[in-house]
């Protein structure tokens, strides 16, 4: 029978590093065993502890020089935004330093000012709008504006202070994508809501509007739109999870908006993913019906809005 390894009680808590581990009496040998898990040269935690980026972060900080600043998807989840903090984990470090990247570490060399770092619960982090410019120039558009859309939402930042920042940062590396996206950014409430509206600018439709609450003719007030156009009273949602678990609720809300005049598309995952010209060409369709009939009796027509951002995408 296999002998069972001995997992020794102050190594059960967090992830470590080699030199604790052999400080506890464990040797690289028995590491390569079943019951621990490799998270980056010469860190491992214990098979049984559940991952936890928080934990995996302050490991990484003790493996670190003290130069380091934690940078990109990881800084932009320690401010608080949802994106992937640890795989990898990424950090900045000055030109001298000779560290490198390795497994579940990416490195990158900057020298930052001391304005363009924070503090984090003990754990020293790019500024969030240095975050932001380096999510836009490291993702594709889409997901570098599901972060902007993130820290908009949250009140971390606004439109105004994203353009102010690009302005005065013209020339550094990523603000020009940065002041690209700014332009479009919006308090979108889901990822999804995001890709759906990247999905309309990629089109050159008019722009919709976010989070738009919708009132019946008396101005009783019948339901929020995830956006919204209002020239055609066109209201566009996601139908996430989130709405299947609560279908007749969002019938109810659906039924109360068409009787007070609005109209309806609602769109999936699967259309956003899988049919993303349908998806733009039944919003065409919708935005571009009202000019050919009568809206409560008066003819809608559509504000020039349509802006070319097609080639954001390629940046």
């Amino acid at each position: 029978m296999p002998r069972t390894p001995r997992i020794p009680s102050e190594l059960k808590a967090r992830p470590f590093s080699l030199a604790e581990a052999r400080e506890a009496g464990l040797t690289l040998a028995a590491l390569r065993g079943r019951a621990w898990r490799r998270l980056g040269r010469e860190l491992y935690c214990w098979e049984g502890v559940r991952e936890d980026a928080w934990l995996r972060l302050v490991a990484w900080k003790e493996l670190l020089p003290g130069e380091a600043v934690f940078s990109g998807a990881t800084a932009a989840w320690l401010h608080g935004l949802d994106l992937d903090p640890i795989h990898p984990v990424q950090i900045v470090l000055p030109s001298s330093t000779g560290i490198r990247s390795r497994s579940g570490l990416t490195v990158r060399r900057g020298e930052l000012a001391p304005h363009e770092t924070v503090t984090v619960r003990k754990l020293r982090v790019t500024s969030l709008n240095w975050t932001l410019s380096d999510v836009c120039l490291r993702y594709p558009a889409v997901e570098a504006l599901i972060a902007l859309d993130m820290a908009i939402r949250a009140r971390l930042t606004s439109t105004e202070s994203l353009s102010q920042y690009a302005k005065a940062n013209s020339g550094r590396p990523g603000v020009r994508h940065l002041r690209a996206l700014a332009g479009v950014a919006a308090a979108a409430e889901s990822p999804m809501e995001t890709r759906l509206r990247w999905l309309l600018i990629q089109a050159q439709l008019p722009r919709p509007e976010v989070q738009v609450n919708l009132h019946d003719a008396n101005g009783r007030f019948v339901g929020r739109a995830d956006l919204y156009y209002p020239s055609a009273r066109l209201v566009l949602e996601y139908d996430g999870g989130k709405h299947r678990e609560r279908l007749m609720e969002d019938d109810r809300r659906q039924n109360l908006l068409v009787n007070a005049g609005f109209h309806m598309l609602r769109f999936t995952a699967a259309d956003i993913y899988g049919r993303p010209d349908v998806v733009q060409a039944q919003v065409r369709g919708a935005l571009v019906a009202p000019n050919t009939r009568n809206l409560n009796g008066a003819s809608a027509g559509l504000a020039p809005q349509t802006r070319n951002w097609g080639r954001l995408a390629e940046r």
